[in-house]
């Protein structure tokens, strides 16, 4: 079996605040990037316990240098720095691979179920819809990864992505490190944490893995929001894109490649 993950850091226990995602402090940094490297391991371990060669593991949260490697198992191989594709989070990704897994995602820009809730970038997106529903980058990339027929088996993180994630795929296997209340959060331990995640990771690639698949829409009307109306007047310049309204384009297409490709150049 060969699976990917994609691992981001917003959604791991414990951390709150985006100083502790990001070069501000680096002290508390160097903390979340150890949370991570944690959780990411744990998965790969279940991943190991379900039958898993091979785990390519893309670190996806900014520019991709996070992980510690020298945390996960042999069986685990490192994607460090920007793929710079339409593929950005799951880049590496191709039809190969039997299963993906998202570890330490978190809720949509303009949600409210963690303090650090975004879209790509927390500065510049007010919110992004896929036909008419808030979008995450975990909608963005499962439906990325279902266009390439790669089943989304398991999801970590806030509660509340976790249950948006359900929404999309009633069989998802999911781990809710954490619950956001208003700017704070309410974690588990990080060591329950990453027991859970060990067990699910089993579970989730446990058994016939078609059970995760799901069917496309047959087209996409794609909306962002942006913060800043001068970024709107930049994206509606792109092929197939309206301008809504002061901050919000639209763009339409039949095939997600293409919703891919937008995102790549206006996100």
């Amino acid at each position: 079996m060969k699976v990917f993950v994609s691992a981001d850091i917003e959604g791991v226990a414990d951390l709150a605040s985006f100083v502790e995602a990001g070069q501000d402090n680096p002290q508390l940094y160097t903390r979340g990037m150890e949370q991570m490297s944690r959780e990411v391991a744990a998965v790969c371990r279940g991943a190991v316990a379900a039958g898993a060669q091979l785990i390519t593991v893309k670190d996806a949260h900014g520019a991709g240098l996070n992980i510690f490697h020298e945390y996960l198992p042999e069986q685990a191989e490192l994607i460090r720095g920007e793929m710079r594709s339409p593929y950005s989070m799951i880049g590496g990704i191709d039809p190969s691979y039997d299963a993906l897994l998202f570890v330490g995602y978190h809720d949509a820009a303009g949600q409210p179920g963690n303090p650090m809730s975004h879209t790509i970038s927390s500065r510049r997106i007010r919110e992004v819809t896929i036909n008419g529903v808030p979008a995450g980058e975990f909608h963005i990339f499962s439906y990325a990864a279902a266009d390439l027929g790669v089943p989304t088996a398991m999801i970590s993180g806030d509660a509340a992505i976790c249950e948006k994630a359900k929404a999309v795929q009633p069989a998802i296997e999911t781990v809710a490190t954490k619950r956001g209340e208003a700017a704070a959060v309410v974690s588990l331990h990080p060591k329950t944490a990453e027991r859970l995640l060990e067990e699910g990771a089993r579970r989730a690639l446990s058994g016939d893995l078609n059970r995760y698949r799901y069917p496309l829409p047959g087209q996409f009307r794609v909306t962002v929001s942006y913060q800043k109306h001068y970024d709107a007047a930049h994206a509606s310049h792109y092929f197939n894109t309206r301008r809504l309204d002061g901050h919000t384009v639209e763009f339409h297409a039949d095939d997600y490649k293409e919703v891919l490709r937008f995102f790549h150049f206006v996100l």
